[in-house]
């Protein structure tokens, strides 16, 4: 069982690789090879400023080696690496995720506004699903199991959720090297400054102290 995961995970890979992510980037094509970034560039731009000597251990790293630890409310853990934390990225329009999932885990109703979502189920069993924006609002929901694939297009609504009885864990690719990440309950009740409580009580019909409770929910 082991070596077939490990069958269909390179079978992944290879997927992202012979995509011609070039043609559907959300980002902009690179102007040159490769663009290693330098976090440490006092110069801000869209993206980051190029390293001027990059070298072979920029284009490797070990982010998404170790399970995360899911050992809390949500009982999940994503673990990005992107152009931030994986310089080689950098210009390259990709970023890619491993998501871990206790029994009952979940990655709550959230959206990526600059890029589809790629989801490879490597262990585990997931019940995944997105939410049109043509006026409908029609929910896509489907079980998945390991070596599932599935899509979320580009900045929908969508979620993921462990309803199996045991850890499970996928891989995501984004053709992106920052798709943002904007969770639904944080955006709504727990902004910076928050949304005004007249707002959310007519948005969602809700009287003032189930909102004060929502609120205290998220922040506890």
């Amino acid at each position: 069982m082991a070596a077939f995961v490990h069958f269909l995970g390179l079978c992944f890979l290879g997927l992202l690789v012979a995509v011609p992510w070039g043609a559907i980037a959300a980002d902009e094509d690179p102007l040159q090879d490769v663009c290693v970034a330098d976090p440490n560039a006092q110069v801000k731009v869209n993206g980051f400023v190029c390293k001027a000597m990059p070298n072979a251990s920029d284009f490797v790293s070990p982010l998404l080696r170790k399970a995360g630890n899911t050992n809390n409310k949500l009982g999940s853990s994503v673990t990005a690496a992107g152009a931030a934390n994986f310089p080689g990225l950098n210009t390259q329009g990709l970023s890619f995720a491993r998501i871990d999932y206790a029994p009952g885990g979940v990655v709550p109703p959230h959206n990526h506004p600059r890029a589809s979502e790629v989801l490879f189920v490597v262990a585990g069993t997931l019940r995944v699903g997105f939410v049109s924006s043509d006026g409908n609002s029609t929910l896509f929901t489907n079980t998945l199991y390991p070596g599932d694939l599935t899509v979320f297009p580009r900045g929908l609504v969508h979620f993921i959720i462990n309803v199996g009885d045991s850890q499970a864990f996928s891989l995501s690719g984004l053709d992106s090297q920052n798709p943002g990440a904007s969770l639904l309950p944080t955006v709504l009740f727990a902004s910076n400054p928050t949304i005004g409580d007249d707002v959310l009580g007519k948005a969602f019909n809700l009287p003032q102290k189930e909102i004060d409770m929502i609120k205290a929910a998220l922040k506890s």
